[in-house]
């Protein structure tokens, strides 16, 4: 189980975190979600087989979701001009990569491993690109390339998805809310080759709704923060990095991922065979032992 929820400050804005491990002795790991998704949705099993390992391991919601600062915006974006960086931000990848160091600093990290998975990924690579310093590994999980934009962008990514999605609509009770997250989960978690893990969805999607109920409208402003400005070439990042995904993903093409590692120089490249969007309980002894690997961890 994580420890209580506490709190980072980055100038007006509050981050919720949580930690599993021993931070003081730890190897330290910061987990950067993705896009729209609170903390808990990286699994609490997950996070104490990291821990088991060796590792302090330290789950933040960004801004815009759970327990952090909430923005607003007078009406619900476009997502493809989010996409193609045709809106307005109310805050941008390098505000949302001072929250993460804001949370760093307040665990006494000067530097941590970064794993960030979807939209994480592409702040774990900007991370290590505007912020070497504070990185010592980075592992990149179903992400596309951070350094691309616009039609680039959305090359990588399948629509099909997007017509599933569209079928949810905002339901009118708690219980109909909590549905439409595990709807969502669904829709790109599931992978084909495991089993989809129904009750441990519906509890992260009733958690997750009582911590703070989902806004849309967030997730058209976390894709404009993205798209706000243009980052270096990812040829420059020089830590290690490990790439994985899965080749089942309904959302990433597993080409995104084959272009992350083909571009870091010394990259390694993993792609799991039945694995969707989400990470299956059954992956995660090799998810974590690659993890430990790439950190140096015996």
């Amino acid at each position: 189980m994580p420890a209580q929820t506490q709190y980072a400050r980055n100038k007006d804005v509050t981050i919720g975190y949580e930690t599993f491990g021993d931070l003081a002795a730890g190897e330290p790991l910061l987990l950067i979600m993705g896009l729209d998704f609170q903390m808990v949705w990286w699994p609490d099993g997950l996070c104490e087989q990291l821990a088991e390992r060796g590792f302090a391991v330290v789950r933040f919601d960004n801004r815009d979701s759970g327990l952090s600062t909430k923005f607003d915006s007078a009406a619900k974006e476009n997502a493809f001009l989010a996409l193609l960086g045709r809106t307005k931000p109310s805050y941008t990848t390098l505000d949302m990569l001072d929250d993460a160091i804001a949370v760093m600093d307040a665990v006494g990290w000067k530097s941590a491993h970064l794993l960030g998975a979807s939209m994480g990924a592409a702040l774990a690579q900007a991370m290590a690109l505007y912020h070497p310093e504070r990185v010592r590994t980075l592992v990149c999980a179903s992400g596309v390339p951070a350094d691309v934009s616009g039609l680039k962008a959305m090359s990588y990514i399948k629509f099909a998805i997007f017509a599933r999605l569209r079928k949810i609509k905002p339901a009118a009770t708690r219980e109909g809310e909590i549905d439409n997250l595990v709807e969502m989960f669904r829709a790109f978690g599931t992978s084909p080759g495991y089993p989809f893990p129904e009750e441990w969805a519906r509890s992260v999607a009733t958690i997750s709704h009582d911590r703070s109920p989902r806004d849309p409208k967030s997730t058209q402003r976390q894709i404009a923060a993205g798209r706000a400005q243009k980052l270096p070439a990812i040829s420059g990042i020089n830590v290690p990095v490990l790439v994985f995904c899965g080749q089942e993903d309904p959302i990433i093409k597993p080409r995104a991922s084959k272009d992350i590692a083909a571009r870091i120089p010394g990259a390694r490249l993993i792609i799991y065979p039945g694995m969707g969007h989400g990470l299956p309980a059954e992956l995660w002894p090799d998810i974590v032992a690659q993890v430990a690997a790439q950190a140096g961890l015996a």
